[in-house]
C-alpha cells in the first residue's frame, strides 16, 4: 500500500496532540531503518535478556514462574506466597489530572 509507512509515522507523531501533549520525535531523525538494522537490535536485546535471566553481572532479582532456565525460577505457589506477604499498596502519589484521561479516535 503506497504511503502506509509515512501515514503510520505521522500517526505516531501526532496521536497525543489532541490531549495537549507535544508531537513525538523519532530516533535517527525519523529515517527508516532496514531489516538488517532491526535484526541486529532484536539480537542484541535478546542477548541482554539472556544475560539478565541467567544472572550474569547483575544483582537484579529475576524471580519468575515461566523461565525455568533462569537464575530465579519459582513455583506458582512460591510466587503467590511472595505476593501475599507484601504490604497493601496505597495511593500515595499526586492525583492524576483528568485532562490526561482523554482518548481520541481517528477513523
Amino acid at each position: 500500500m503506497p504511503g502506509i509507512l509515512e501515514a503510520t509515522r505521522d500517526w505516531f507523531r501526532i496521536y497525543k496532540v489532541p490531549t495537549g501533549k507535544p508531537m513525538n520525535d523519532f530516533a535517527y531523525k525519523g529515517e527508516w531503518k532496514n531489516r538488517d538494522f532491526a535484526n541486529t537490535v532484536i539480537s542484541e536485546t535478546h542477548g541482554f535478556w539472556i544475560a539478565l535471566m541467567s544472572g550474569q553481572d547483575t544483582d537484579i532479582k529475576t524471580m519468575n514462574t515461566s523461565v525455568q532456565s533462569s537464575k530465579g525460577p519459582v513455583t506458582d505457589d512460591e510466587a503467590s506466597g511472595v505476593l501475599g506477604s507484601q504490604p497493601e499498596q496505597t495511593c500515595s502519589g499526586p492525583p492524576v489530572a483528568t485532562s490526561t484521561q482523554h482518548q481520541c479516535f481517528d477513523s
